[in-house]
């Protein structure tokens, strides 16, 4: 694809009308990655974990991985809550302040955490945890 045909994201509602379609209607938790260049355009974007109802744990190196591969300049983390609630739970505020800290460390800024509910969303970000 050209490089202007990558869609760019500004804003946890462009997050959410990307990728969220995809994760609305899922019966298991799943975390994905959206690997962004320094534009703010996807580059990438990769599951990386898959877990049960309520459980998908995603450790900072499968996050990061694709990003250093791909040379990203920042990510997003996206998950949904097939139970429909939006609201994030202490795991998930958890795993967002360490992978800031992890994109800290190693140069990859860790922009935002995002959940999708059905078709209601949330971001970490707008809350305060990043």
């Amino acid at each position: 694809a050209a490089f202007t045909s990558r869609p760019t994201i500004t804003s946890p509602a462009d997050v959410a009308g990307f990728i969220g379609p995809h994760l609305r209607d899922l019966q298991k938790e799943q975390f994905h990655v959206l690997v962004l260049n320094t534009a703010n355009q996807v580059i990438r974007t990769e599951m990386v974990s898959e877990g049960n109802l309520n459980s998908s744990i995603v450790h900072p190196r499968e996050v990061f991985r694709t990003a250093i591969i791909e040379s990203g300049a920042a990510i997003i983390g996206v998950h949904n809550h097939p139970s429909g609630n939006p609201t994030p739970s202490r795991e998930d505020i958890n795993i967002t302040r360490q992978l800031v800290e992890a994109g800290k460390i190693i140069g990859i800024t860790f922009h935002d955490h995002i959940i999708i509910a059905g078709e209601e969303y949330v971001s970490l970000a707008e809350q305060g945890y990043v």
